[in-house]
């Protein structure tokens, strides 16, 4: 019986605090507390949570050299691997790609699956105002789609100029929007239809997806972008994505994913450390309580599914 998984859970080890933060602008436009692995752990501990998935969040590791982003992430998917190896009771992890560097993405693709052996691989939305889903990333999605791998997506700063004149932090709007974004071109330039062994998770229960599955509907219905024949329609790609918890705990997004989606494929996460250990422990509780929640579901988001996902997560704690 698998525990609790939390598959958004971020780590910011100090050298990538400094690489990430030139200048002390944080990313998002919200500070994290400083991170630390003992306070991590502690932080497991207290919410009780048996095993996190981590990754590192926005802004990835490319900062517009090539060579600069490829060694930063090995030297972030080096350090995942070794937590994951010195305490796999407690730890798996998401290997980070330096888009938009194609051929050095190959090349992390690999190391991370052959040499470290991570769980999966973290995409942001948007590499330089590329999406996820432009033609010039196809040779990565081929290749994820030849390992069957699980790809977490995570928004990141959009590249509209005009969405950080309003004085807001961009996880308020723009993180859910560029989701979405990133969602619609993955739908409509049919690498969702290309890919269909790839296991996405997208975060924050899809951004606005719950909302505009709809609108995707009557465009597929419209049928004016090319490629419906390959494409097939939004609602036959829904049951194969799956959506996280974080910031997303209450009644009423769950509520609207079930009807939308179902809840077979919504997973718990937590996005540990930015919202305060008191919003996201708070979260949890009451998503172990709520009562638009059978037994069944409960324990599917909170560990069920994320073992079936990750295998290695359920034979792990049977070992214990």
């Amino acid at each position: 019986m698998t525990g609790t998984v939390d598959l958004h859970h971020h780590v910011i080890p100090d050298f990538y605090w400094e690489a990430s933060n030139e200048g002390g602008d944080a990313a998002g436009g919200i500070t994290p507390p400083r991170w630390s692995l003992d306070g991590a752990i502690a932080y497991l501990d207290e919410a009780r949570i048996d095993v996190a998935v981590p990754s590192i969040s926005t802004p990835g590791v490319h900062f517009g050299d090539d060579a600069a982003a490829r060694s930063l992430a090995r030297k972030v998917n080096e350090y995942l691997a070794g937590l994951k190896h010195d305490r796999p009771d407690r730890f798996g992890a998401f290997a980070v790609l330096p888009l938009p560097d194609v051929d050095g993405s190959l090349e992390q693709i690999a190391y991370a699956f052959d040499v470290l052996e991570l769980d999966g691989v973290s995409m942001f939305t948007n590499a330089g105002g590329s999406y996820l889903g432009d033609s010039r990333f196809d040779p990565i999605f081929t290749e994820l789609q030849r390992r069957s791998a699980y790809v977490f997506v995570h928004p990141t700063a959009s590249p509209d100029p005009i969405a950080h004149t309003l004085g807001l932090p961009d996880t308020l709007l723009d993180y859910p929007v560029d989701t979405s974004r990133a969602i619609a071109k993955l739908h409509f330039s049919n690498t969702f239809a290309r890919t269909p062994d790839v296991k996405y998770q997208f975060v924050h229960a899809g951004g606005t997806i719950p909302f505009l599955a709809e609108r995707f509907a009557i465009v597929d219905e419209m049928n004016v972008i090319p490629g419906a024949q390959e494409r097939g329609a939004f609602a036959d790609v829904l049951p194969r994505l799956y959506w996280d918890t974080a910031s997303a705990f209450s009644d009423p997004v769950l509520h609207m994913l079930r009807s939308v989606a179902g809840l077979e494929n919504v997973v718990f996460g937590t996005d540990y450390p930015y919202p305060r250990d008191a919003i996201s422990i708070g979260g949890l509780r009451q998503l172990e309580s709520t009562a638009e929640l059978d037994d069944g579901e409960r324990r599917r988001i909170l560990g069920g599914s994320a073992a079936r996902l990750i295998p290695r997560l359920a034979r792990a704690e049977s070992a214990l």
